[in-house]
C-alpha cells in the first residue's frame, strides 16, 4: 500500500508522462496485460488512456488492471489512469518514506 506522501510523489512524476498505451473496444485483453507488464518492469510508472468507445469505468478498470499486475493504483483523471509497480530487476523510482 502506498502512503499519501508516496502517492503524491508518484502523481508528480506521472504529471509529465504521456499515456503509453490505451484500452479500446476489446477491453482488457491478455496482450494488453502482457504489454503493460513489460512497460511497468521497464518504467515502474505507467499512464493508460481508456478510449470512449470502450465504455469502461476508469477507476474500476484501473483497480482491476492493478490487481492483475500486482501493481498500485496511483490516480485516475478523466479517461486516464496511472499505476505503479517497483521494478524487480532495475528499480529507478525512490519512494519517500511514509
Amino acid at each position: 500500500m502506498l502512503t499519501g506522501k508516496q502517492r503524491s510523489f508518484l502523481k508528480g512524476i506521472a504529471n509529465t508522462e504521456k499515456a503509453i498505451t490505451q484500452i479500446g473496444k476489446a477491453g482488457i485483453t491478455d496482450s494488453f496485460i502482457e504489454q503493460l507488464d513489460l512497460a511497468l518492469e521497464a518504467r515502474e510508472i505507467v499512464k493508460v488512456n481508456i478510449l470512449e468507445t470502450s465504455l469502461l469505468d476508469t477507476k474500476e478498470t484501473a483497480n482491476k488492471v492493478a490487481d492483475i499486475l500486482e501493481a498500485e493504483f496511483v490516480q485516475s483523471i478523466g479517461n486516464k489512469f496511472v499505476i505503479y509497480r517497483k521494478s524487480k530487476n532495475n528499480p529507478k523510482i525512490q519512494l519517500p518514506k511514509s
